[in-house]
């Protein structure tokens, strides 16, 4: 298939995406809450490689959280707006985590998409201390949602 056509498809699938969470009441009033400052911290992404995120984790026996991205991706844009921005969400996934976003277009995040086989966008994924994968998420989710996966991700090995 053509790149050209992919890169519609992709887009496509993400607006899809964008329009059924838009019309989600929490994820409504989880836009509310930001724009009123309510939501006072975020999620913190490590700046650095996939390799020292994975050498911080096994050093603080601590899960990893990636958000792989696109640029282009609106429920990705949405996530960082939203869900990433949530109090509750980000006090779980500060103390529990070493979070790690990387968009999968380019540098390090071209050979992470095809390591992981990520073909869709945002993709939300959970590795153990040692870097085995042990959950893989495709598409927007609201902060509780989140949450959610982190701790299902988190009893598995």
């Amino acid at each position: 298939m053509p790149q050209l056509q992919i890169k519609r498809i992709k887009l496509a699938i993400s607006l899809l995406l964008l329009a059924f969470s838009t019309t989600n009441p929490v994820v409504a009033q989880q836009k509310l809450a930001v724009k009123k400052g309510s939501a006072s911290s975020e999620i913190v992404f490590e700046n650095t490689t996939w390799k020292e995120v994975t050498a911080k984790a096994k050093k603080e026996g601590k899960y990893i959280f990636v958000d792989a991205y696109a640029t282009w991706c609106a429920p990705c844009k949405l996530l960082k707006s939203t869900t990433f921005k949530n109090k509750k969400a980000a006090i779980y996934f500060n103390q529990n985590f070493v979070n790690y976003t990387a968009d999968m277009e380019k540098g390090e995040g071209i050979a992470l998409a095809e390591q992981w086989d990520i073909t869709a966008y945002p993709a939300l994924l959970f590795f153990n201390p040692e870097g085995k994968m042990v959950l893989k998420q495709v598409g927007y989710v609201g902060a509780a949602q989140l949450v959610e996966f982190g701790q299902q991700a988190m009893a598995r090995p």
